[in-house]
């Protein structure tokens, strides 16, 4: 009797820790969509492991993901702008379409798109710029064919500057849109 408990506690501790191993990378579905996961190169953790870029530059030759390779337009996430400007400058066009085409591809895919400004100006023009910039971006994404649903928009205004200084030099890096993706 005692080694048939013992069984019964060991079988069970099984079925557990199996049950709690399951990942978005092995067969995770989701119900609103009924896609499996896998086939989208999400890992668990939200990571974008094993992406392919199809299309998107020759990641041939590197070992990490899409992302993590510095050739690949998916690698730069961040798209800066002009002083006072909401016009999506042509050397950060790549970067968007990359991007896009990746959520496209990816329809479990997610981001939010961060609008910022540097300090000057009032905290409500600011805000406001700020979020005329993450639409920009959103505009130029969703005309790639991206469902509006894996977009959201906010804005920080001058909130949360990546530099801190009261020059041009920090007010450049601060103007800026930047693209995070969401985990599950």
């Amino acid at each position: 009797m005692k080694i048939f408990k013992i069984i019964v506690v060991l079988c069970s501790l099984v079925i557990t820790i199996s049950g709690c191993t399951s990942n978005y990378g092995e067969g995770y579905q989701d119900e609103q969509d009924g896609q499996d996961a896998a086939t989208q190169g999400i890992g668990v953790d939200g990571t974008y492991s094993g992406v392919e870029a199809k299309g998107i530059g020759d990641a041939k030759g590197y070992p990490g993901g899409a992302f993590d390779d510095p050739r690949n337009p998916l690698s730069k996430s961040t798209v800066y702008f002009l002083y006072d400007s909401t016009d999506l400058k042509p050397e950060y066009e790549p970067i968007v379409e990359a991007h896009a085409k990746y959520l496209a591809s990816h329809p479990f895919a997610r981001v939010t798109l961060e609008g910022h400004a540097d300090e000057r100006g009032s905290r409500e023009y600011n805000i406001a710029l700020g979020e005329q910039r993450a639409n920009v971006v959103a505009r130029k994404i969703g005309l790639q064919g991206v469902s509006n649903r894996q977009i959201r928009t906010v804005s920080y205004g001058e909130e949360k500057p990546v530099a801190r200084g009261h020059n041009e030099t920090a007010w450049q890096l601060n103007r800026r849109v930047q693209i995070v993706y969401l985990r599950y």
